[in-house]
């Protein structure tokens, strides 16, 4: 469905909670087909995205532990997106 959501099932350190969201904002946005939400649709997407956050750390928590890591490395680990995301804040 959507190949920006990376697994975070098994990752070592544990995904973080920016990760889980970011993989939560990138399903509601694929999902409704909304990238910037207007300011009517604003609050529903951002409680959506709060759910679907919520929902996944459950999921993670509740799951097994993975016998192998993922493989590939989730966006918010890369060395060159963390930087751009220094560089912005």
């Amino acid at each position: 469905m959507c190949r920006n959501i990376t697994e975070l099932r098994g990752l070592e350190p544990a995904a973080t909670d920016e990760e889980i969201e970011a993989a939560a904002r990138q399903y509601v946005r694929k999902v409704s087909g909304i990238r910037h939400p207007s300011a009517l649709a604003h609050d529903a997407f951002e409680e959506a995205v709060q759910q679907v956050t919520e929902a996944t750390r459950a999921l993670l928590e509740a799951l097994p532990e993975r016998r192998q890591p993922p493989k590939t490395v989730p966006p918010l680990r890369r060395p060159e997106v963390r930087a751009r995301i220094a560089a912005r804040g």
